[in-house]
């Protein structure tokens, strides 16, 4: 029986795919990386730039399992991925190139301890051009895409699930608070949120 303290089991190696991201950077151009959740305010690594960026043909969604980050495996909770379809609108931290492998190696354990994210390069618009950014994608096969959730359920998940970065509700409201703080509406988002009022 998987208690509390025990966490699940990879279900792929995320050792081999941090090797092959740095393989696929190459290591010869700065770094930008995608924030679309919780990088857009705790970004936890050291970059010189960021720009307001929009991706196409993706969306932010809090559509993806947290058994670590927001939940426990008894109670998971929810954290934002990216689904295929649609826009999303975040922003993209630019690292030197010297800096680039510590980032990623830092940022891994963070995001990728379950190795659950499929981590894409995608074209990012900005105001100053289009730039290459890895972004953290998820693929609806995955075991942690929720699929369809009802209110009630999300409702549940908002009172009760709470991991080693603290609540799903809590990663939620900042996620919306920092988005709206840039003027970036998530109407989603928003309607998820309206669910706890009146708790």
């Amino acid at each position: 029986m998987t208690t509390t303290s025990e966490r699940p089991a990879p279900l792929r190696d995320p050792a081999l795919m941090l090797e092959q991201v740095l393989r696929e950077w190459g290591g010869n151009d700065d770094l930008w990386i995608f924030g679309y959740g919780s990088l857009i305010w705790r970004p936890e690594f050291e970059f010189v730039e960021r720009r307001p960026a929009k991706v196409h043909g993706w969306h932010r969604a809090l559509k993806m399992w947290s058994r670590i980050n927001r939940g426990t495996p008894e109670r998971p909770g929810l954290v934002f991925a990216m689904l295929s379809g649609g826009s999303c609108q975040g922003f993209v931290f630019r690292v030197p190139r010297d800096n680039g492998e510590q980032v990623l190696r830092r940022l891994w354990p963070r995001e990728m301890p379950l190795a659950t994210y499929d981590p894409k390069w995608l074209v990012c618009r900005t105001s100053h051009g289009p730039v290459t950014a890895l972004a953290f994608t998820l693929s609806r096969k995955s075991p942690s895409h929720t699929g369809l959730l009802t209110e009630a359920e999300y409702r549940r998940i908002f009172a009760e699930a709470s991991g080693r970065y603290g609540t799903t509700l809590d990663y939620a409201h900042r996620t919306h608070e920092e988005l709206r703080r840039h003027n970036i509406r998530d109407r989603a988002l928003e309607r998820l949120l309206r669910l706890t009022q009146g708790r």
